[in-house]
C-alpha cells in the first residue's frame, strides 16, 4: 500500500467517526427541538392577577437548573408516594387512583398510594374556618409534621392529597399545593378542584386539576422552578381560571430538566400519556401529546 493511499484511507476514516459522532450529538438534542415548534409562547403583558403580573420571578435557564443541588431518583430511592389524609369516597378515591397512574407515566417512575390518614391527625391550632365558611387546614404543618416524619426510605418524593382546604399563613385565603424541595415532601388538596363537591358531572375537570398541580409541585421538588418559558405545566397560578389555561404538558426546557435527573424514553412516555388521555377523554391534552408525538414518530 502507497503512503498516499494510506494516508488517504485514514483521512476519510477519521473524516467518518468526526461525522458520525457530530449526528449522534444532533441525535441527542432532536426531541428537544423538535417539540419545541410545539411550545406555546407566553404573551409579553401578563394580565392582571396572574401569577406572572404579581410575581417578578427569574428565568431558570438550563444551565441554572444543572448547577443546582437538587433530588434526584437513585437505585433504592426511587419511587413516589401518595399519602392520602382525610375522608374519601369512592369517587375520590378513583380520583387518587387516576392521578397515581398519571403521575407514574409523567415522571416514568414507580408510584404508589399509602393508606389514608384520618383527618383527626390535624390538631385545633392548624385548622380555621376560612371567609367562605369551609374548614381549612395550615399547608406547612401537612409537610413538617405529617409527611416528612412518614416518608418511606425508598421515596424519592411523598405527595400529600387531603380533601380538606389548605392555607399556607393566615394572610392567605388558600393554596393549591405547597412543596418543601429540600425534604422532598408536598401536598394539594382536592378541594377547589370540585368546588367542594365531586361528582360524576365535574370529575374530569376535578381530575385535570389534580394531575396538573401534583406534577407541578413534584417538579419543583425536582429542582424545576416556574417556567417563563412557554405555556407549560410548571407555569405559577392564582387561580383555578390560570390553572385550567395552562396546559398538563411541559415545555420542551422543562421537558429537558425533568430528563437530565429522570432518564426516560420520550417516545414511550409519550404514548403510555396519549393512551391515558385517550382512555380519560381529556381531549385538549390529547391533542398536544399528539402533536409532540407526531413529530418524533
Amino acid at each position: 500500500m502507497s503512503p498516499g493511499k494510506y494516508n488517504f484511507t485514514f483521512s476519510f476514516f477519521y473524516a467518518a467517526i468526526i461525522t458520525l459522532l457530530f449526528s449522534c450529538q444532533k441525535q441527542k438534542n432532536t426531541y428537544y427541538e423538535s417539540i419545541a415548534k410545539n411550545d406555546i409562547k407566553l404573551s409579553s403583558s401578563p394580565k392582571p392577577g396572574s401569577w406572572r403580573y404579581n410575581h417578578d420571578e427569574h428565568f431558570q435557564i438550563f444551565e441554572d437548573f444543572q448547577k443546582l443541588k437538587k433530588i434526584k431518583p437513585k437505585p433504592g430511592k426511587n419511587t413516589i408516594y401518595l399519602q392520602p389524609i382525610g375522608k374519601f369516597d369512592e369517587l375520590q378515591k378513583k380520583e387518587i387512583a387516576l392521578t397515581k397512574e398519571y403521575l407514574k407515566i409523567y415522571f416514568q417512575l414507580e408510584t404508589k398510594i399509602l393508606p389514608a390518614l384520618p383527618n383527626t391527625i390535624f390538631p385545633k391550632k392548624v385548622k380555621r374556618i376560612s371567609k367562605e365558611g369551609q374548614e381549612q387546614i395550615l399547608a406547612g404543618y401537612v409537610l413538617d409534621s405529617i409527611l416528612i416524619k412518614r416518608k418511606p426510605k425508598d421515596a424519592v418524593v411523598l405527595m400529600g392529597i387531603t380533601e380538606k382546604d389548605l392555607f399556607p399563613k393566615p394572610e392567605w385565603n388558600y393554596v393549591f399545593g405547597l412543596a418543601s424541595y429540600e425534604d422532598g415532601v408536598g401536598v394539594t388538596s382536592m378541594y377547589r378542584f370540585a368546588n367542594g363537591h365531586l361528582t360524576d358531572s365535574n370529575f374530569n375537570e376535578s381530575l385535570l386539576r389534580l394531575v396538573k398541580i401534583s406534577s407541578h409541585e413534584i417538579g419543583h421538588m425536582f429542582g424545576i422552578s416556574h417556567c417563563l418559558n412557554a405555556n407549560c405545566v410548571m407555569n405559577g397560578t392564582n387561580s383555578l381560571p390560570e390553572t385550567d389555561d395552562h396546559p398538563a404538558r411541559a415545555c420542551s426546557l422543562c421537558q429537558r430538566k425533568l430528563n437530565s435527573s429522570i432518564h426516560y424514553d420520550h417516545k414511550k412516555r409519550l404514548l403510555e400519556l396519549k393512551n391515558f388521555f385517550e382512555k380519560q377523554h381529556l381531549n385538549t391534552e390529547l391533542t398536544l401529546v399528539n402533536q409532540d408525538l407526531n413529530l418524533v414518530q
